[in-house]
């Protein structure tokens, strides 16, 4: 038990110190070296709502039986 949760709380502070890390960084518009962001929050969304919407469908499919 306390290694799942020492799993979970290590992805939990991996994804929120990547979020913090990316928010803090300056976004210049027109610079050819501007730094990127270590995670591409736009994709990310798209694949959470994707594993989500999933979820949701296998749930309603397995708890209908």
């Amino acid at each position: 038990m306390r290694l799942l949760l020492g799993v979970i709380l290590g992805v939990l502070l991996a994804i929120g110190g990547a979020y913090v890390y990316d928010s803090a960084q300056e976004r210049p518009t027109t610079t050819a070296a501007a730094p990127r962001p270590l995670v591409n929050w736009d994709v990310a969304a798209v694949k959470w709502n994707g594993l989500t919407t999933r979820a949701r469908y296998e749930w309603t499919r397995l708890a209908g039986r």
